[in-house]
């Protein structure tokens, strides 16, 4: 079956019968009351359990390590000259609103993550179609700042783009993880703005379906490509954030989706990253 990216009773009754059996039997955990103490006071009894819930915010801690590194891209054009080319057509989050300049306005915004900040300048990778035809490029950082930007290069093979700022107001980088470890099954996050930067700094959760896939250029609708597919919600304006790992680690940069197959069939919770290790051998070969 052909699909193209989108920048995208018998055994459980036996099984439940065991635990109302197991929940029968002397000394059973099902059994076990919970221990309580009863407080009086003035107004009644209040019941209180010794034992405390406890919280293990994980994903909590790994998204505020890497939120503020986050930021909306806008691609902004000149108002007579709105083509785009298919990736932003998918992936961009379509927008009427005016930019800062009369002449310029948001034809598209997408997502991207701060790196490094040396020598008064912010320095973000994204992807090569949330830039793709633009006049300016405007950054809005979680914050709600905006910040102009420029392309310092691109690759639209493999749908990467850096881009730099210099600005005093962004302060916060997040750094790469190794890749090389990665394993199905394996918890991730995606963080961006999803339908542009009303809904900035949005997170989504979910595991690694594969830790290296190969799309073909009939997929990519360029050229073969080595990608993390995960189901973590992915959706336009997403392209460009960070896939992060539970360390508050980049493990990879969001890029596509398939949402549907050539004969029309739906698809859920196939969406595509590019890994870190090709990033940084981006960067690597790019940042000047």
């Amino acid at each position: 079956m052909k699909h193209s990216l989108i920048t995208v009773a018998v055994i459980s009754a036996l099984v439940g019968g065991g635990v109302v059996y197991s929940g029968t039997q002397d000394n059973s955990w099902f059994q076990k009351p919970t221990a309580i103490t009863k407080t009086s006071n003035l107004s009644g009894q209040a019941t209180i359990a010794k034992t405390a819930y406890t919280s293990n915010d994980t994903s909590t801690t790994a998204y505020n390590k890497v939120k503020n590194a986050v930021l909306t891209v806008q691609n902004l054009q000149k108002s007579s000259g709105q083509q785009r080319d298919a990736w932003s057509t998918m992936f961009g989050s379509d927008s009427q609103n005016n930019s800062n300049s009369s002449e310029l306005q948001t034809a598209s915004e997408g997502s991207g993550v701060v790196y490094k900040i040396k020598d008064g300048y912010a320095y973000i990778i994204t992807n090569n179609h949330v830039v793709a035809d633009s006049d300016a490029l405007q950054l809005i950082t979680a914050s709600g700042k905006k910040v102009k930007a420029t392309i310092v290069g691109t690759d639209p093979q493999k749908d990467l783009a850096l881009i730099k700022a210099q600005t005093d107001v962004i302060k916060t980088a997040a750094t790469f993880g190794s890749v090389k470890q990665l394993q199905s099954g394996q918890q991730v996050l995606a963080i961006g703005s999803p339908l542009g930067s009303d809904y900035a700094t949005s997170m989504t959760s979910g595991i690694v379906s594969a830790a290296r896939r190969t799309l073909t250029a009939e997929e990519t609708g360029a050229a073969t490509a080595t990608a993390i597919q995960t189901d973590a919600a992915i959706n336009p304006g997403n392209s460009g954030g960070p896939l992060v790992n539970l360390s508050g680690q980049v493990v990879g940069i969001n890029s596509s989706k398939i949402a549907a197959s050539t004969d029309g069939t739906s698809v859920e919770g196939m969406g595509f990253a590019i890994p870190a290790d090709i990033v940084q051998a981006f960067i690597d070969k790019t940042e000047k």
